[in-house]
Parts: C-alpha cells; sequence; structure tokens
C-alpha cells in the first residue's frame, strides 16, 4: 500500500471539496464497531467483529478475550487491519469506509480502559474479567474509500491527531467529562444537533482530544469538530462556551 506521512489530498479528478484528511478522521471517531482481520497461525487471514474505542491521538483501543481466536492470533502475530464502515441506506458499497493497517500491542494503561468504557459502557460487564485485556493499535497505513471518485492511500501523520502541549489537557479530562455530563447536558445537545447534525437528544460526553469532543446517545456517536486546536482546560472551557453560542444563535 503506498503511503506518504503528509496530509492527503484530492487526487486528480477528484472533487476538490473532498478531504481525505477530515473524513477519515470522522470515521475514526464515529464508527463504534469495525470488522478486525489478523493471521492465523498457517498464515491465512481471520476476520471478525470487534467494537473499538480510540485514543487520545485516534489509536484503536480493542477490548479482546484471550478465548477468541483472534486475540490469540494477536499473540503469535501483532498484525492486524481493521475496517470501519458507515451504514446507511441504499447501496452499502456507496457509503464511505475506512481500512487501517496497524500493529497490536497489550496494555494495562488506566486511561485506555476509561475510554473505551466511556465508549462501550456495556462492556464494564465482562472487562474485568481474567482473559480480557485492552490492546492499542498503533497504525501504520492508511485506506478511504469515501464513494465513488473519492479515495486515498496514506500514512498515520495525515489521520492521528498530535498530542504535543496538550498534557493538561489530557490530564483533566476526566474531570471535565464528568462536569459536561452533571451540569451541561443541555449545551451538549444543543451542540450536538446544530452544529454536529446529530438528531438524538440525550448525548453524553465521552471523551476528548485536542481536535474535538466525542458524545454518545444510546448507540448512536457523533463528533464535535473545534475550529481551532484545544490543549489546555481553559482552552477547552472557552472552545465550548463559543459552540453553545454558536448553536444557540444558529
Amino acid at each position: 500500500m503506498k503511503t506518504a506521512d503528509e496530509t492527503p489530498r484530492p487526487g486528480p479528478g477528484q472533487d476538490p471539496s473532498f478531504d481525505p484528511a477530515g473524513e477519515s478522521k470522522r470515521l475514526l471517531r464515529t464508527i463504534r464497531t469495525g470488522a478486525v482481520g489478523t493471521l492465523s497461525e498457517e498464515g491465512a487471514p481471520f476476520v471478525t467483529l470487534t467494537a473499538i474505542a480510540t485514543d487520545h491521538d485516534g489509536s484503536p483501543i480493542l477490548l479482546m478475550s484471550r478465548l477468541a481466536l483472534h486475540t490469540r492470533n494477536l499473540e503469535r502475530d501483532p498484525r492486524l487491519s481493521l475496517l470501519l464502515a458507515q451504514n446507511g441506506r441504499g447501496d452499502p458499497l456507496a457509503h464511505p469506509r475506512l481500512t487501517l493497517v496497524a500493529t497490536a500491542e497489550r496494555r494495562a494503561d488506566p486511561s485506555l480502559r476509561g475510554r473505551y468504557l466511556r465508549r462501550n459502557p456495556k462492556a464494564a460487564l465482562y472487562a474485568d474479567f481474567p482473559d480480557f485485556s485492552f490492546w492499542r493499535a498503533e497504525v501504520t497505513n492508511v485506506h478511504l474509500n469515501g464513494g465513488f471518485a473519492r479515495a486515498a492511500d496514506f500514512g498515520p501523520k495525515g489521520l492521528l491527531t498530535p498530542l504535543d502541549g496538550a498534557e493538561s489537557l489530557i490530564a483533566a479530562e476526566e474531570d471535565a467529562l464528568a462536569h459536561l455530563n452533571a451540569d451541561h447536558a443541555g449545551a451538549l445537545a444543543l451542540i450536538a444537533q446544530k452544529l454536529g447534525g446529530a438528531a438524538e437528544a440525550n448525548w453524553r460526553a465521552c471523551s476528548l482530544d485536542p481536535e474535538g469532543l466525542d458524545l454518545i446517545a444510546g448507540d448512536a456517536c457523533a463528533r464535535i469538530v473545534f475550529p481551532q486546536r484545544v490543549t489546555t482546560p481553559d482552552g477547552l472551557r472557552e472552545m465550548l462556551v463559543a459552540l453553545a453560542r454558536e448553536a444557540r444563535s444558529s
């Protein structure tokens, strides 16, 4: 697969408004289940379904049981491919989908656990079973099929979110999310509906990063993209106030 570290651009003959990086980030942050492909002991491809979350930089987070064949495959060979496909009416192949090539590593990291369970709260029922563990996928290649004449191949720098200078924001994530959900649920719903095009009302903030805020409502997900990069708790507060003001006036 051809890759490039620079931000991908529309190719010759493609719609100049097509934003491969933005579309890839949207799919990565809003799709909660995907097809994961691993390599069997014989070297044959093995594909199954898994739920995902994302780390602060966008790296996929998986929760897997060692009783599952794909987990044992990764213990032997860490290479995987992950397909994230958007559902919708009509021809399934007309909807955008994102393919990631990555290597996975088991991680005992409380931050990964927190982000995964906030995004997939039902997984708390079994996350502490002794055969389950959290894995983080390091993306090496990206392929986007965004629909007819909308495709791009690029490297991880075009997809992942830089975290330089955002240490205080990351450290404050859990408290910030709890505050938003307890005291500003109405503003979250308004922002999701007016700026994120979401129909549901009972949104909860489940994760944040310098580029945006992720929301869930039942099985639905929404991504609020920040107009400018945010790296501190104060910057987050100012950004959300500005977004709420924009949503109310729209």
